[in-house]
């Protein structure tokens, strides 16, 4: 019998993002949190911490577009491939189409990696789907797999996104804007950070080397590692997206009756820690409400730095099933739960997770949870329907179908409420987008309850 071959042991940055493509695709794990974990857990810094997050975000962000292309190049269907010699398949496909790593390096790699994590057995099929990947650029690969297929799909090939959430994009987009709108889900987006009122200034952060961002008075752009800002260490701010607080900002600015506010569906607790500061300079508390424990105690640490007597009071329950009278609460923001389409950016590995039966199952619990936000809400207060996609059935079909059997609630202009935001109305709501505004696709519809 033949000595089997010297292997290499597999690099650290190579190993860690097989590891996080393999806790994505087997455990169901969020890209981000499974990175993040690892590269504390195995102390990965500088180059090779950066080489990992691009390997897991480039290959996760363009997965459905290196499958077309494994696919052809191995002439075999995807589901006869054991899923983790896939995920190293994958891997390398971003390695020799995007990164333009050496093809004799990126292959040499990802077999030795194939070696430690599968077995010897898979590096002769690793090593020549690889070469035959290699053999063309990526934009030839487009061509000659887009050259059969209808104009969406070849530009969902070319976006790498599903084609569903190509036609849900251009349900709502004029025709010049679609691709620029699927290409920005495709760039990594820069650190914004929100202070937290009261207990810090966007000052502090620019003193400190942030720039002060387009539109939210709390917003700042950073740079670097959150960390390293004392501010962030302490508390008094905190990772956030712009278009996230604008969103929650809006809220308070509409007129409202004096009384508590409440924050329906809190988790992880980013807009709980503005509304926290806003609600006390208006002599207000808040009422923080999330059903995942884990999530709660997330809340809770995110307004750690406000004095005892501002915090919201946190409680972990189900926002369609209120332990509340109704009619309690001033101002009620109602940030539900969706299918993320509006975040890609951050979760790239979620536009081939979800479906349209995803957002027809979510549609049920998004108009629930509105009906309960204006039942919460005291004569005369505000709600803000909220939700992280475009999708119009999480958006105005949620608004429109809930107030068609409400009579005494009215509409308020969402460009009234958050102003200076350029080509964000949508009617009468709020409609961001990456491409247009360097934010998340935030939705807010804006309620007065007679």
């Amino acid at each position: 019998m033949a000595d089997r071959p010297r292997r290499r042991k597999p690099d650290r940055a190579r190993r860690l993002a097989f590891d996080v493509l393999r806790s994505v695709h087997a455990d169901g794990a969020y890209a981000n949190l499974a990175l993040t974990a690892l590269l504390a857990e195995r102390g990965l810094t500088g180059r090779d911490a950066a080489f990992a997050t691009e390997l897991v975000a480039g290959t996760c962000r363009l997965q459905g577009s290196y499958d077309a292309v494994i696919a052809a190049a191995a002439d075999r269907a995807l589901n006869t491939f054991q899923p983790a010699v896939l995920d190293l398949l994958r891997l390398g496909s971003h390695q020799v189409l995007s990164l333009r790593v050496p093809v004799h390096a990126a292959v040499a790699a990802m077999v030795d990696l194939a070696a430690a994590t599968v077995g010897e057995r898979v590096t002769g099929l690793t090593n020549a789907v690889l070469r035959r990947v290699a053999a063309r650029e990526l934009e030839d690969w487009y061509d000659l797999l887009g050259a059969e297929l209808d104009a969406r799909d070849a530009l969902a090939l070319r976006t790498a996104h599903p084609r569903w959430v190509v036609d849900a994009f251009a349900d709502l987009l004029p025709a010049g804007e679609l691709e620029p709108a699927l290409a920005a889900d495709n760039r990594n987006p820069e650190v914004t950070l929100a202070v937290r009122p009261g207990l810090a200034e966007v000052a502090e952060l620019v003193a400190a080397g942030a720039a002060a961002a387009r539109f939210s008075p709390y917003a700042a752009r950073w740079s670097g590692p959150p960390t390293e800002l004392p501010a962030v260490r302490e508390g008094r701010a905190g990772v956030q997206d712009e278009g996230s607080q604008l969103v929650a900002w809006g809220l308070t600015r509409a007129a409202a009756p004096p009384g508590p506010w409440l924050d329906l569906c809190a988790g992880p607790g980013g807009k709980s820690a503005l509304l926290t500061g806003l609600a006390a300079a208006s002599g207000s508390r808040l009422v923080s409400v999330e059903p995942s424990a884990h999530r709660a105690e997330l809340v809770a640490a995110g307004v750690r730095a406000y004095p005892s007597g501002q915090r919201p009071t946190v409680l972990q329950a189900d926002g369609t099933r209120p332990g509340w009278r109704a009619g309690t609460f001033a101002r009620v923001l109602a940030d539900v739960p969706c299918s993320g389409l509006g975040a890609l950016r951050r979760r790239p590995e979620s536009r081939w997770r979800r479906g349209p039966q995803d957002v027809e199952q979510l549609h049920a619990l998004q108009t629930a949870l509105l009906d309960s936000a204006l039942d919460a809400a005291a004569p005369g207060g505000v709600v803000a329907y909220v939700t992280c996609s475009p999708h119009r059935r999480e958006t105005v079909d949620v608004v429109e179908e809930v107030l068609a059997t409400r009579t005494g609630v009215s509409r308020l202009p969402a460009g009234e409420l958050v102003p200076g935001v350029p080509d964000a109305e949508l009617g009468e709501y709020l409609q961001l987008w990456p491409h247009r505004h360097g934010t998340d696709a935030m939705f807010a519809a804006y309620l007065r309850v007679a």
